[in-house]
């Protein structure tokens, strides 16, 4: 069975990232070794889109620009690491995005072939940072630590009411539908609007 997955036009708008994977490029997953990322492979993974999973999104990606320049990054030779512990708050969400664009992965990650592209230990929590994650190169240790500043674009209150409704079971299908209009509308204004806005995702360089 074939299913062609139907999703909101604006995800093709939002910003790609491509990757180099030197583990792909060795074992031939891909010819050249390079990996193209879309909001879509985030949302496949976490299995919705909303601030949060464009938010992680969006500041790996940001993070990566700032590490790397107009060189492609290269996946599994970055260290990430959040300041929340995993069960806290929505840490566990911003890493699955974070670790899915990197390669970075906690204790269950790969150990390498011959001493070499491993990705096991690149993904920490409880880390004692200024800001939400630290993104770190691992060849050269040049670091960014970001933070996502979501009040500068704060959900419609509608949204919040329909929100609560919904969840009781007690929207109708028009509201329902109005919910799901307005929750991605934000996520809209997020990955496409304010895409390089610096007041929403703020980096700062490690000391």
């Amino acid at each position: 069975m074939t299913l062609q997955t139907r999703y909101p036009s604006f995800f093709d708008e939002a910003l790609r990232l491509v990757m180099y994977d030197p583990l792909g490029a060795c074992l031939g997953a891909t010819k050249d070794g390079l990996l193209e990322y879309r909001y879509l492979d985030a949302v496949k993974l976490t299995g919705h889109s909303c601030p949060t999973v464009a938010g992680a999104y969006l500041t790996t990606l940001r993070a990566l620009r700032r590490l790397y320049g107009h060189a492609i990054p290269v996946r599994g030779d970055i260290d990430v690491r959040l300041a929340q512990e995993a069960p806290e708050g929505v840490a566990g969400v911003v890493a699955s995005v974070a670790s899915l664009l990197t390669g970075a992965v906690g204790d269950g990650g790969f150990k390498g072939i011959g001493g070499r592209f491993g990705r096991r230990l690149l993904l920490g929590f409880g880390a004692d940072i200024d800001g939400d994650i630290r993104f770190r190169r691992c060849d050269t240790g040049a670091g960014v630590v970001a933070r996502m500043n979501a009040a500068a674009l704060p959900p419609a209150a509608e949204a919040r009411h329909l929100l609560r409704r919904v969840l009781a079971n007690e929207a109708t299908p028009a509201e329902a539908a109005e919910f799901r209009r307005l929750w991605q509308r934000r996520v809209r204004e997020l990955l496409v609007n304010h895409a390089d806005d610096p007041d929403l995702i703020l980096l700062a360089p490690l000391p």
